[in-house]
């Protein structure tokens, strides 16, 4: 199998569907697979007749996205996998000539982030004009919604944490990546519309549940891969007590909350601790962030 593209999806049966049809016209079957990993959303189980050229993982109860994630990767035969949201596709020409030919000229190349055009758009012509003109670079960090990994680098990293839910899942596996000594390439020319309504997440405002899951997951991160994560975590609490916690009840309780649960689950995350190289972390910071408003 040449390439598998891989979803996890919970609650969004009709924008999985849309991206299903998008992959249907793009791939083929006897060439490329497509695996959807449902977490306990019982209405998204009534799409597998429908799509039978879907190779379907069903789990009854909510995993949340990286442990579902980490059961999906291993279930995959493509040489290549390619990561999506549920509610993201492909858009413009030769992207899987184009993945292919990236990989095949730099050897060392871990994984692609693609270009995350967002916004709800008429059409990918009207998403593709709203794409940004920008060059390519090296990068540490890649978006869910829209990557490449070579199977054989992501079978060389622990995969996908378990030991994190949602947010912070990408930062954890590029790591691994580029301890392993692989590069992650930007590579704005192959693009993907995530089709997600901006102005609704703006008038949304404040986000209680992602503040509390990134602040988990980040204390969670430094501990299992920082030599010495002391300051890091120290600088991390800092930053969003006084943005936040000191700003806002919620986020207050929140922060608590995250601290003591931390602090009773330190035995736990250590299990999972493997701290990374120096040179690992030097690279990583001076390497050019990647653009998350793609």
């Amino acid at each position: 199998m040449e390439l598998s593209f891989l979803i996890v999806t919970k609650n969004r049966p009709a924008e999985l569907s849309k991206t299903l049809d998008r992959l249907y016209k793009l791939i083929d079957i006897s060439r490329h697979e497509v695996l959807v990993f449902i977490d306990g959303c019982s209405d998204t189980e009534l799409l597998i007749k429908k799509y039978n050229w879907v190779n379907w993982t069903i789990s009854k109860h909510s995993l949340s996205a990286s442990p579902a994630r980490a059961v999906l990767y291993k279930r995959a035969k493509g040489v290549i996998f390619i990561g999506l949201d549920d509610d993201a596709h492909p858009i413009g020409d030769r992207f899987i000539d184009s993945i292919k030919t990236e990989f095949e000229s730099n050897k060392n190349l871990g994984i692609i982030a693609f270009q995350e055009v967002r916004g709800i758009f008429k059409s990918d012509a009207e998403a593709l004009l709203k794409a940004k003109q920008v060059e390519s670079y090296f990068t540490n960090d890649f978006v869910g919604c829209g990557f490449a990994i070579k199977k054989e680098v992501y079978d060389a990293t622990n995969g996908f944490p378990v030991w994190i839910d949602i947010y912070g899942e990408e930062p954890a596996l590029a790591l691994e990546v580029m301890d392993l000594g692989y590069q992650i390439l930007y590579q704005p020319n192959i693009k993907v519309n995530h089709r997600v309504d901006i102005e609704k997440r703006k008038s949304q405002g404040r986000n209680y549940f992602r503040f509390e899951h990134q602040l988990k997951n980040s204390l969670r991160y430094y501990l299992v891969y920082f030599p010495n994560p002391i300051y890091k975590i120290a600088k991390l609490l800092f930053h969003n007590f006084k943005k936040y916690a000191i700003t806002d009840i919620r986020y207050f309780k929140s922060f608590v909350s995250v601290c003591f649960k931390t602090l009773f689950s330190l035995p736990q995350i250590l299990k999972y601790r493997k701290p990374v190289k120096t040179k690992t972390l030097t690279l990583k910071s001076k390497l050019k962030l990647l653009n998350y408003s793609g």
